[in-house]
């Protein structure tokens, strides 16, 4: 199995335009979703909002960022980054999974969603929000 991390920037209406910025800074390839495209409830004005993107440079940069929905409490102090781990081996991520909710606060539930084919969110015992998916290809 092969898994990478990345650092998982949160923002209130910035995502893109920072995620825009950093690649001008390190290069690479931009991809944004916005939630209309990620088929993800929002409020009515936050669809064009960015869901999922990121930079990935050749060199080894990786950063991801989205757009906090209003919904959601968002703060410098609360979640200021994600930790994602991104594998290809369904069994492994649901082990990682397991190991990381013993003791933590499960988020969002470890399945599938509109852009993964197994998605969750947990946070663990020391206050560290993970992502955890099994990739798919962006058909977006």
């Amino acid at each position: 199995m092969s898994i990478t991390t990345a650092v998982h920037l949160n923002f209130r209406r910035q995502a893109q335009e920072a995620l825009t910025f950093y690649r001008s800074v390190f290069g690479g390839e931009l991809t944004l979703a916005t939630y209309t495209q990620a088929q993800m409830p929002v409020a009515d004005d936050e669809g064009d909002l960015i869901a999922w993107g990121e930079v990935r440079s050749s060199d080894g940069f990786h950063v991801m960022a989205y757009d906090v929905p209003a919904a959601r409490a968002h703060d410098a102090g609360i979640d200021p980054v994600f930790v994602s781990v991104r594998g290809n081996d369904e069994k492994e991520t649901r082990r990682y999974w397991a190991g990381l909710a013993d003791g933590g606060t499960i988020k969002a539930d470890l399945g599938p969603s509109g852009w993964a084919p197994l998605y969750g969110m947990v946070t663990d015992r020391f206050g560290i929000t993970w992502i955890l998916d099994v990739t798919a290809p962006w058909a977006g």
